[in-house]
């Protein structure tokens, strides 16, 4: 086909009654499609994509209420609405679903024993979840042969030698492009009594392959000869879905780098191809939702409103659409998620009863329990919501003088128990007091009693005569100061001890350190089962904060000193704090799967992204937002399908550039090329503060965006941000950090436009361009500064016309994102001048260090020339340096960037391109 289309080949689609329709014969032409997606700015938070059109409504087929349309009924608010246009070849599109691949029959040629050769090229998020890319395999029928896969970030390689169990060799990932090519090769006998998997990855099946790494196993191995047939994101792979996303091409090769056996290639295909043959002679079928499409989506949200119009005559009729993307909806009405506390322990299996007692202030003596059927808690003399210190918790009452609790714990199953809470003491009473008191049925044990004091911690166990059965008392200093003054975790439990005995144990752990210490007894009884649990507290535990009390019918593995069986608590007790910003939002990401999707992508995998703070009641998308603004990346919607994505900081450092362009090309930079020299964006002045912690600022004192007043500065321009973070260690480095961004000194372009329709050759690159890629222009115009123009996609408004195709860009400067690797790249001088003035051929500069150590030799360091510096606007090329000490001579290659001009003496050097050092 020619590509592209003209007039332009746009599909507009309405999910009608669930089905995607096409509705682009009802599109009007008169009015463009126009789509705006991303951020206006630097900001992170998500802002709703949004795409308007409008469609021919004089049969009333668009007015949702309207009884004779053949959609009533089946479109209204947030009906899904999608938008695309054809791109240069076509794909296997994948939903991740277990019903769907591409499939070709087993055969002999297929049913390789020995080496093998396993390859991918797809588009998906590589580093969350667990998606099947290639395989032979069924683990329910004991058929596996051989399998390549992803889980959160590592490439498997899965075979089994009988069937039945499954050998495997890993690693993890490097940061790799949303479209990439992964490969496993298997050399079932290395010739040194092993085998070798070696793991590889390239920008597509041509290569070049970079090795990943090779492990290697002990004993020859080989591949059991399965009937299963050969899928493409396979679907029999049990436990492990299909990919989510697009596969490119797949590969089998008998033997590494042998015969292709398989060669499934979908860019050859013909959109809506269900059935064909590859080169290999292998026969392939497409199977459930899957399919070959060429669309690229431009845009995927839902219709927020269906506003009927029509003009005087009433002749015509039309609905102007406006749809939103799924942050539209994420912002309507949603209320705060809970504690994490709150939300977890319900999730508990042997759960019997649980009370939160996140009760307002206003409540009075009773705490409700989210588990059906258990009646509410009732506690007297408590300030209710006294206490918010505790991260994985809402506000907690606090102890006066005096408060009583009691509570009923439905009858369990089966014998052995849990109990559970956690408390802040703030110092142990003198005397010994009663804590708490659990009440048991079903055994000669009925009641288990815990006392504190600054002597000891006691644990008692009685019988119905209040006879005491077992009891210890524990009085190491560790555990007595470990007891008070903190957030602890306390569990009372049981456990078969053996002989007829039960170990009742008592454990209390340290929230924030993890310290845990037991103290336990082993009296002759049954474990029976859990009916109650009761404290009445008077002067010596007043301000004591407590709550999330929950019973269990799980009992302990009946040893001393072992944590009990039920971990629930574990991580939601501090709300995950010291958690990574991809960890949280993956984490989120599968507890509200019901509410989004979302994917990742992650950069510099040696770098891990923000460790945050706790996690605190808000909404999902607040609580996604405050993730990616306390580590600095980018949060935004996916236009192939209702969800969101996520770029880490680090994918964007130091991007291979996804669209080169050049002002001198015809159409490819339509006028008008605006730069802006504002302060709109500069920030020289900022303090970050941990949230509930301490603060870092750091400033810019010198040059000509700092603080200093006019002309040798701007004045100062301050920020001052609170962020989600772990510990305050963090808010300097990232006050530098954000420093460093607000004191680019380059114009801005906030907006670039493309004319696609004028400039054909650059639609491949620019629907593969998302948010964040890197877009550079060569050779501008002599009305900006000389040299590259190197830039950030961060939104854009896209307008879809029957015969133009425009993007304007927003956009703003690469540079703070290109940062050295480590032992890369040099550090900028602290100070140098020219020692004289030169003129405008002068090859030997005098440069004098005014600050800092001299410039390196080219004796001493012949290595590291050739290298660029900067003096007044020209960019020149240093091959040599001599002279030790102040001043030095430079041999350069002059206006290596165009600048043709002479510098007077004092004229500031600088290196073109200094190293910058990541967050």
């Amino acid at each position: 086909m020619t590509f592209p289309q003209t007039p332009l080949d746009v599909l507009v689609e309405l999910a009608v009654g669930g089905v995607w329709t096409d509705i682009t014969a009802d599109t009007y032409t008169r009015s463009p499609i126009t789509i705006v997606r991303g951020a206006a700015d630097e900001a992170t938070n998500s802002e709703p994509s949004t795409c308007s059109l409008e469609v021919n409504n004089r049969s009333g087929k668009y007015s949702p209420r309207n009884p004779m349309s053949p959609y009533y009924g089946l479109i209204g608010r947030n009906t899904p609405l999608r938008v695309s246009v054809p791109g240069p070849e076509s794909y296997l599109a994948l939903d991740g679903s277990t019903t769907s691949c591409a499939r070709t029959p087993d055969t002999g040629v297929l049913d390789i024993t020995g080496d093998i050769d396993l390859r991918c090229e797809a588009t998906c998020d590589w580093s969350s979840g667990s998606q099947a890319l290639l395989g032979k395999w069924d683990s329910v029928a004991n058929q596996r042969s051989y399998l390549l896969r992803i889980t959160d970030g590592v490439l498997y390689l899965n075979w089994s030698t009988a069937g039945t169990v499954t050998a495997s060799a890993w690693t993890s990932l490097p940061a790799l492009p949303r479209r990439a090519a992964l490969r496993a090769t298997l050399d079932v006998n290395n010739g040194a009594s092993g085998y070798t998997v070696s793991f590889y990855w390239a920008a597509s099946m041509d290569g070049p392959w970079t090795l990943i790494a090779a492990p290697v196993g002990a004993g020859v191995t080989s591949i059991f000869n399965s009937t299963m047939p050969l899928e493409v994101g396979p679907v029999a792979a049990t436990g492990v879905p299909p990919v989510n996303g697009r596969v490119h091409r797949a590969e089998v090769r008998n033997g590494i780098g042998g015969t292709v056996v398989a060669n499934f290639d979908a860019r050859v295909l013909a959109p809506g191809t269900t059935g064909w043959t590859d080169s290999a002679g292998r026969t392939w079928s497409v199977i459930g939702n899957a399919k070959v499409t060429n669309r690229q989506y431009r845009f995927t949200g839902e219709v927020t409103a269906w506003p009927p119009r029509w003009d005087v005559s009433g002749k015509d009729r039309w609905v102007p659409l406006e749809a939103a993307g799924i942050t539209q909806r994420m912002t309507q009405g949603r209320a705060a998620l809970e504690s994490t506390l709150r939300r977890r322990i319900p999730s508990a299996a042997g759960l019997l009863a649980y009370w939160p007692m996140e009760e307002g202030q206003a409540a009075t003596t009773q705490a409700y329990s989210p588990v059906a059927g258990v009646g509410p808690l009732t506690l007297t003399g408590a300030d209710w919501a006294a206490d918010d210190t505790l991260g994985g918790s809402s506000a907690l009452p606090t102890a006066r003088n005096p408060t009583t609790l009691s509570a009923r714990v439905p009858t369990a199953g089966s014998v052995g128990w849990q109990v559970e809470w956690v408390y802040n003491l703030p110092t142990l009473p003198a005397v010994q007091t009663e804590l708490l008191r659990i009440t048991v049925a079903g055994s000669a044990m009925r009641t288990v009693i815990l006392y504190a004091s600054t002597a000891a911690i006691r644990l008692e166990v009685l019988d119905a005569d209040d006879t005491i059965l077992g009891a210890f008392t524990y009085n190491d200093a560790g555990a007595l100061s470990a007891f008070a003054g903190k957030w602890n975790r306390l569990a009372i439990y049981t456990g078969n001890y053996g002989g007829g005995a039960t170990l009742v144990q008592a454990t209390w752990r340290n929230v924030t350190t993890n310290e845990r210490y037991y103290v336990g007894t082993a009296p002759v009884t049954t474990q029976g089962r859990i009916t109650s649990i009761a404290a009445t507290w008077g002067t010596a535990l007043e301000g004591m904060a407590w709550g999330h009390l929950a019973a269990f019918s799980t009992p302990g593995n009946g040893v001393l000193g072992v944590p009990p069986t039920t971990t629930i608590y574990e991580g939601a007790d501090d709300g995950f704090q010291g958690e990574t910003t991809l960890a949280r939002m993956r984490r989120l990401a599968t507890e509200e799967a019901a509410q989004v999707t979302l994917s990742t992508r992650d950069g510099d995998t040696t770098i891990p992204s923000v460790r945050l703070g706790p996690q605190r009641p808000n909404t999902l998308l607040e609580l996604l937002e405050e993730a990616a603004e306390s580590d600095g990346g980018i949060l935004h919607e996916d236009r192939d399908r209702p969800a969101l994505h996520y770029r880490s900081r680090t994918s964007l450092y130091t991007q291979p550039v996804a669209l080169a362009l050049s002002y001198t090309a015809p159409g490819e930079v339509p006028p008008p090329l605006e730069p802006t020299e504002d302060d709109q964006q500069t920030r020289n002045d900022i303090t970050v503060t941990r949230a509930g912690g301490s603060s870092g600022r750091a400033v810019l004192t010198e040059g000509r965006l700092s603080t200093q007043p006019p002309p040798a500065g701007i004045g100062p321009v301050d920020e001052a941000v609170t962020l989600s973070l772990y510990d305050d260690a963090q808010p300097q480095p990232i006050a530098a950090w954000r420093l460093h961004q607000g004191t680019v000194d380059e114009p801005r372009y906030p907006t670039i436009s493309l004319w696609l329709h004028a400039a054909p050759h650059l639609i491949p690159a620019v629907l593969a361009l998302d948010i964040g890629d890197r877009l550079t222009i060569a050779n501008p115009p002599p009305e900006v500064p000389p040299g590259l123009i190197d830039q950030l996609l961060r939104g854009y408004t896209e307008v879809l016309d029957q015969q133009e195709w425009t993007l304007a860009m927003n956009c703003t400067p690469a540079s703070p994102y290109n940062v050295a690797a480590a032992g890369e790249g040099w550090a900028d001088t602290s100070g140098s001048q020219l020692a004289s003035g030169v003129t405008t051929t002068a090859t030997t500069l005098s440069v004098a260090t005014t600050a800092g150590l001299p410039w390196v030799t080219s004796a001493a360091w012949p290595s590291e020339f050739p290298f660029d510096v900067q003096l007044g606007g020209e960019v020149v090329t240093v091959t040599a340096i001599t002279g030790a000490s102040s001043p030095q001579s430079f041999t350069v290659t002059r206006s290596v960037n165009g600048i043709v001009k002479a510098h007077a003496s004092g004229a500031d050097v600088r290196l073109a391109r200094p190293a910058i050092v990541a967050l």
